[in-house]
């Protein structure tokens, strides 16, 4: 682990006044290293063009209005047609769902209120490529509130919830969104976002990295005024460091990813509630006594299994990397390979971000209606493509539901066409998400009100003191209350009585 200490060269990380104030102004910034050797992740940019989430919760899932939004004219009340969603009129509907998720994040509401006087991100044009969902809504009008100016698209093809697209687009942001895309749709929406006549983005929020590699691959010169790049997923990370590795990244970038809140909370807490409700929601299943394979023990496949066997299945765990595997089979779940369960479980979940988990060959051996699904960012790991031959008959069953059925008459259950499972058919926790849209918020300010030369081309983690700022401003929702170090005690530990309160090496 390298360090970069405040001390030489540019001041450490300061926190502005608006948030709690810490005695010890100095602090180490962790650069992640850029040797990623066999975790490197070989995706194309059209591979990764329809990862994909989604939630059932859209009020537009029925629709019978066919049109494409890209030909629609559409105009909000106060005359504006920058933006492209399914139809301006759910405004309304979409404006109540953002007012539910404000009540369950907490945090981002304490910042817009701490913050807003400041307007940390004053002058700041940030373009984002997320998930268009009620929670992303409340973290654009956070950033809107602390001065930024936002222009939005979805980060896959089924995630975006059209009636809370329209309420933002109603509220003047420029948003470019609809829930089923195309792939061609997609880009096009990425490319109004970015491509517009005098509007230069000086910031990104990325979640997939479909963003950040469409202005390298059309825009590179915009790279000359943007100040840094904020990536969220395991799969967008893994490109940054890819390009960093290649020596082509060309502006400082924020791994949120991996910052504890992300990976405990989003990662973990939310896979564990969310993977029984996707499943239910699709195959209104029983769990109990059901044989899962989980493949993949990291924090999401944790959360999978813990929650499949609280509700009495009996889990699997697949794994590449021994202290995983150690740890699953310490949690009492039995380690195997697929090939060796393939053909007697009922359902099949893949949580690695990686490709071709699943093969056509394990698909071939599964049992009569065994259910298949992602829990990963990626949609490669599941070959879906494989099945899309001649011999194979798909057939509809619900939204985000397929029967594929043998010449033989035995059919798997396949969810979501191998896209992300909670997102595409369910919803996910809106504290958890509070939590993670936090983190990106404190890291866009921080990379854009960083003085030149504190961040160089590189990939970054946050600071633990911004991790357990976080944490802190979540607990009250809980009636929590922390104890103090005495002074005597901060001595003894070596500690600043205010944090932080592990080494950077601390594994939570």
């Amino acid at each position: 682990m390298e360090n970069w200490d405040g001390n030489e060269g540019t001041s450490a990380f300061h926190m502005p006044e608006w948030m709690i104030q810490f005695a010890d102004q100095k602090q180490e910034f962790n650069k992640r290293p850029t040797k990623i050797g066999r975790r490197s992740l070989s995706r194309s940019i059209s591979q990764s063009s329809t990862d994909s989430y989604s939630s059932a919760a859209s009020y537009t899932d029925s629709s019978d209005d066919e049109t494409s939004p890209r030909d629609k004219q559409q105009k909000n009340s106060k005359g504006s047609s920058d933006f492209c969603v399914k139809n301006i009129k759910q405004a309304e509907f979409g404006r109540r769902e953002i007012e539910i998720a404000e009540q369950e994040m907490p945090a981002l509401m304490a910042l817009r209120k701490r913050a807003q006087g400041e307007k940390p991100l004053a002058g700041a044009k940030i373009v984002g490529c997320t998930h268009i969902t009620a929670q992303t809504a409340v973290l654009m009008e956070t950033l809107g509130a602390l001065g930024a100016q936002c222009r939005w698209a979805a980060c896959n093809i089924y995630s975006t919830l059209n009636e809370v697209a329209a309420a933002l687009a109603e509220s003047g942001f420029p948003v470019f969104a609809w829930k089923g895309e195309s792939e061609d749709d997609f880009w096009w929406c990425i490319d109004r976002c970015v491509n517009v006549e005098g509007w230069q983005p000086n910031m990104i929020l990325d979640d997939g990295g479909d963003l950040t590699h469409w202005i390298y691959k059309k825009y590179p010169n915009m790279f000359k005024k943007i100040k840094g790049i904020v990536e969220e997923s395991v799969t967008g990370v893994h490109r940054l460091y890819q390009l960093s590795k290649a020596g082509k990244l060309c502006v400082p970038a924020m791994n949120v990813n991996d910052s504890v809140t992300k990976q405990k909370f989003d990662n973990l807490y939310c896979c564990r509630e969310s993977i029984l409700d996707g499943l239910k929601r699709t195959t209104d299943m029983m769990f109990g006594g059901k044989q899962v394979v989980v493949c993949g023990y990291g924090e999401v496949g944790k959360g999978c299994c813990a929650a499949l066997k609280a509700m009495g299945s009996i889990v699997y765990v697949t794994e590449i990397d021994p202290i995983c595997a150690l740890q699953a089979c310490m949690d009492g779940f039995r380690l195997v390979k697929l090939n060796e369960v393939i053909r007697q479980v009922d359902i099949v979940i893949t949580c690695t971000g990686n490709k071709n988990v699943v093969t056509r060959e394990h698909l071939d051996r599964m049992k009569n209606s065994c259910i298949v699904c992602n829990m990963g960012h990626s949609n490669t790991e599941i070959d879906v493509a494989s099945l899309r031959t001649p011999e194979l008959t798909w057939e509809r069953v619900r939204s985000q539901v397929d029967h594929v059925i043998w010449p033989d008459g035995k059919r798997i259950v396949l969810l979501a066409e191998g896209r992300l499972l909670n997102l595409s058919c369910s919803t996910v926790p809106t504290f958890v998400l509070s939590i993670t849209a936090t983190t990106q918020a404190l890291a866009l300010i921080e990379l854009y009100n960083a003085p030149e030369g504190r961040y160089k081309q590189d990939v970054y983690l946050l600071p633990k003191k911004m991790d357990e700022y976080v944490a802190s401003l979540h607990l009250p929702t809980f009636d929590a209350h922390l104890t103090e170090l005495t002074d005597e005690q901060a001595k003894y530990l070596g500690l600043n009585k205010n944090g932080p309160f592990k080494p950077n090496y601390y594994r939570y």
